[in-house]
């Protein structure tokens, strides 16, 4: 008990001192005695429970949100909505309950559709931190046991195997063959073999071969490590405090709207002005000109805008993230629609991520596998037609199979529906190639049992393994895999096709290993040995009188989908770059299977682009579709000279190396399977899927979203405007107002929001990846947009000023002249959003059974016709029922008088197909 209390309390004074250790630096035993734990029992679950209360959750702090009441409070924060508050205070303090009461209903609509809004975009992105959980393997009491990595604590005792996740930085104690893919934090692109030796305290992080640390992952081998660090005391934890972390809610779009917001206030500030002093001067009341003032004002507010550019955008993501890309800040919603340039990761991205060997050349014989991937689909052809093992031959080919499977550390397993590699991804090819013809491991190895293993180092490139063949005869057989070089200067001999040994010609194997590298496949080499009786291997055993076997060619083949996707960007304007730290040969071979490249002048090494000064670089980087072997920092360097071109470039990434050139470019693309929570974190975009067909998909959807936004403001403004002319002409003229305040309310926040709305659900048409990027220094109200704006307003002020005066004239009736003249206006409004929308081109087509998307029936855009449905029926309900006759002072109307409001609506349609031409918004 004393020597326990004594190690609690030596640990509770040094904790604060902690981070200052060098661990790498210090041997095992100083590690073990500084954390007060111990080398094979670990930490009691007393002293694990006493640390994490001490110190916490083993996980990264993430940025604190605001709270819910002030986000609320920020909604109101609008210039158009102040002009709403104060116009409701006054017309309150007039005692003209019922429109204040209307006034201050539709600005609260307003505040709660954004703040509703704004809590899904915060409340997807904090689910998304949640959602990827790690579980670590330790040793407590001496008794190993299974826990989530947030449990962990100084001192922890953890064990490591192939395919695990570091859960911690942690200080090597024992290892056996470990090798740690550290490409996240590191940059390096090969699994770093480690050790328990203690460094030199100036060896670099990349160096620093008797640590682990958090988020790099267990390639091969297994160890013992201890915890020297958790949560941002982490190296990882480090990186991910430099970078800022928030959640971006404005956008380039929203920023744009509130410029337009606050300049509009000073027009219809102006105006309300104009529009009192008019008032004054012609001799009216003041409380009846403040009305007419109101009225102006209320009819000049763009009411429905905040809420429809909230809503289009929050669809967007929604349709984003339902084809595998979240879209962590708004932004990227409306900057992948003008997107120019895709830079791509090779690995995972365009690749499926899972070698498959597709080449083997045995016996003198050219074989090829069909299948991709680990699943046992497949099988191998010569000549295009599967090979018989029952004929004679294909004995080389059957033996080099063997090789593959037994001279191998990894293992394929099925679970949750589908074939998962444990191990490293090339004995996983391997493995797979063996099971299509029938070959197991589970079989081999019980007829020939493993004896002994030279495991895979570096200097040597070379595995071997030793094998009991024939206990009777005192046999045991030798298999050996590695690089060419190092197989075949230890082979003599190698088999013919008809499976007889034959001296080994050296020259016409490193032909066909050139033609295969060539292909960009990697290329491992197979040999094998019998040998009398023994039971350990030694390198003297190898390193003469083999028999070569045969090559294998292996590759991480593109994805079918993602060759479709590139061919979609190309068509869309869009250039795809591939980025990778991977060979130029591989590189290139991918490339051009997928579309990317087709001349060697477009691929460009790491190594070239150190020797380039900034102009050359500049134009390699426009020019170059390939570049290999690039170093993570060379990225953020790409990045910023394609922007110097005025490219908007799209970055993808998935380690922490990649965070500055994701967060340099204009769209942060980050892996949401292999990526590090710092590359997530720096990334505007995740990919669900890892997949770069969710890239293109959500280009896609990143255009339909800004087409159906200048839609909605096609569709709105002109009303707004139309009302506003109404007004200000009526007060001008000194003659009644064709529609009230109430009324504007009515068709601002009932016709308008109930027609535009359905805007934002619209489908994207199916020439949007057709066309070319946009131009994103292009304003949202351009000339174009401008022109038709007005002059859907001059007909939407002609439809109300026009039938208000006429049925004034005939009838006298003021109440029948401003409903006739509101439906009037909400009849145009139907008829213009009909013109607009694909509802009735998409009903069409469909009825003719002829357009097709992938196979798939294009669906009708039904949302503008149930926004259609719904505002007839709240008109009906406008007009005829007796208790809102009261509310709004409006009249019922007979059947002809509703026919003659259709029909005055009618004439838009023309004006749309004119403008059309113009300014297509489909």
């Amino acid at each position: 008990m004393t020597a326990n209390t004594i190690a609690t309390n030596t640990f509770a004074q040094t904790t604060k001192d902690l981070l200052n250790y060098e661990w790498h630096t210090l041997g095992k035993q100083k590690v073990v005695q500084t954390l007060a734990s111990h080398p094979e029992a670990g930490l009691t679950h007393e002293e694990a429970t006493k640390r994490h209360q001490q110190m916490g959750a083993n996980q990264l702090t993430g940025k604190s949100g605001k709270s819910s009441w002030l986000r609320f409070l920020e909604q109101f924060n609008q210039p158009l909505l102040y002009i709403l508050l104060t116009a409701g205070v006054v017309t309150l303090l007039l005692r003209d309950w019922l429109d204040a009461g209307v006034i201050f209903g539709v600005t609260l609509i307003n505040v709660i559709i954004g703040y509703i809004q704004e809590s899904k975009a915060e409340g997807a992105i904090a689910a998304l931190s949640k959602a990827v959980t790690t579980e670590a393997t330790l040793i407590r009491d001496g008794q190993k046991t299974r826990l989530a990595s947030t449990e962990l604590v100084l001192g922890d005792l953890v064990l490591l195997a192939s395919g695990d996740k570091v859960p911690a930085d942690l200080r090597l104690l024992s290892v056996r063959g470990l090798q740690v893919d550290e490409s996240a934090l590191t940059g390096e692109s090969v699994p770093v073999e480690k050790a328990t030796a203690s460094l030199p305290i100036e060896t670099p992080l990349a160096e620093r071969s008797n640590m682990v640390y958090a988020g790099s992952f267990v390639s091969f081998g297994q160890a013992e490590g201890i915890v020297v660090a958790i949560a941002d005391a982490t190296e990882t934890g480090r990186i991910s405090q430099l970078i800022e972390s928030s959640t971006n809610l404005k956008t380039p779009l929203t920023r744009n709207i509130d410029k337009f917001s606050k300049s509009l206030l000073y027009v219809i500030l102006g105006l309300a002005a104009l529009t009192f002093a008019v008032g004054l001067g012609q001799g009216e009341s003041w409380i009846d000109v403040f009305k007419a003032s109101v009225a102006l004002v209320v009819s000049a507010i763009p009411e429905g805008l905040p809420a429809i550019v909230t809503v289009t955008l929050a669809i967007g993501v929604s349709r984003m993230a339902r084809r595998k890309a979240i879209i962590r800040k708004l932004p990227a919603v409306e900057t992948l629609g003008s997107t120019t340039v895709i830079c791509s990761d090779k690995t995972g991205t365009l690749t499926e991520n899972q070698m498959t060997v597709q080449k083997i050349y045995a016996g003198g014989q050219h074989y090829t596998v069909s299948g991709i991937g680990y699943a046992p689909d497949g099988e191998i052809l010569i000549n295009q037609q599967p090979v018989d093992f029952n004929a004679d031959g294909h004995i080389a080919l059957w033996e080099s199979l063997e090789a593959g499977l037994l001279c191998n550390d990894s293992q394929i397993e099925w679970g949750d529906g589908q074939w998962d590699l444990v191990g490293t991804p090339t004995e996983g090819a391997l493995i797979t190639a063996a099971n299509k013809v029938g070959l197991t491991q589970a079989n081999l190895e019980q007829e020939l049992p493993r004896i002994d293993t030279i495991p895979f180092e570096s200097q040597f490139q070379y595995m071997a393994t030793l094998h009991e063949l024939d206990a009777k005869r005192s046999l045991n057989m030798i298999y050996l895999k590695g690089s060419v070089e190092a197989i075949l200067q230890r082979c003599d001999r190698m088999f013919d096709a008809q499976g007889q040994q034959v001296a080994l010609n050296p020259a016409t194997v490193e032909e066909e290993v050139a033609g295969m590298a060539n292909q960009g496949l990697r290329v491992l080499a197979f040999a094998s040995k019998e040998v009398a009786t023994k039971r350990s291997l030694d390198r003297n055993d190898i390193d003469q009188g083999l028999v070569f076997l045969g090559l294998q060619g292996i590759i991480d083949p593109p994805r079918e989908e993602a060759i479709a996707a590139v061919k979609a960007c190309q068509s869309a304007g869009i250039q795809v770059k591939m980025i990778t730290g991977d060979h130029a040969l591989t590189a290139a071979a991918i490339a051009r299977q997928m579309g990317i490249c087709s001349t060697e002048a477009q691929v460009f090494t790491g190594r070239q682009l150190v020797q380039m000064d900034e102009k050359e670089f500049a134009q390699a980087a426009e020019q170059g579709m390939v570049f290999a072997r690039v170093a993570p920092e060379q990225k953020l360097h790409l990045v910023k000279a394609l922007q110097s071109q005025g490219e908007i470039v799209a970055m993808t990434g998935d380690g922490v190396n990649d965070a500055p050139a994701l967060k340099q470019a204009d769209i942060g693309v980050a892996m949401g399977i292999a990526g590090a929570e710092v590359a997530k974190e720096s990334a505007d975009m995740l990919l669900t899927d890892d997949n770069f067909a969710s890239i293109e998909a959500a280009v896609e959807e990143g255009r339909g979203v800004y087409r159906n936004l200048r839609k909605a403001i096609a569709f709105l403004l002109p009303i707004n405007v139309g009302e506003s002319m109404t007004i200000l002409i009526a007060i001008l003229l000194a003659t009644v107002l064709p529609i009230l305040p109430i009324q504007i309310l009515w068709l601002n926040m009932v016709s308008s929001v109930g027609l535009i709305v359905p805007l934002a659900f619209e489908p994207k048409s199916g020439q949007v990846m057709q066309q070319p990027p946009r131009n994103p220094r292009e304003k949202l109200l351009s000339g174009s947009l401008l022109k038709r704006i007005l002059a859907i307003s001059a007909f939407n002020w002609v439809v109300i000023f026009g039938v208000f005066q006429w049925i004034l004239q005939t009838t006298g009736n003021e109440a029948l002249a401003r409903t006739m003249a509101i439906n009037g206006l909400v009849a145009a409004e139907v008829f213009y959003l009909l013109s607009i929308t694909q509802f009735l081109p998409s009903l069409v087509v469909r009825i003719q059974g002829k357009l097709r998307i992938q196979g798939k029936r294009t669906p009708v855009a039904y949302a503008p016709a149930i926004g259609i449905v719904v505002v007839v029926i709240l008109q009906c309900l406008f007009s005829q029922w007796s208790m809102m006759n009261q509310v709004f002072d409006t009249t019922p109307l007979t059947f002809i008088q509703a026919l003659i409001c259709m029909g005055v609506g009618l004439p838009v349609v023309f004006i749309a197909l004119i403008l059309q031409r113009f300014d297509p918004l489909n």
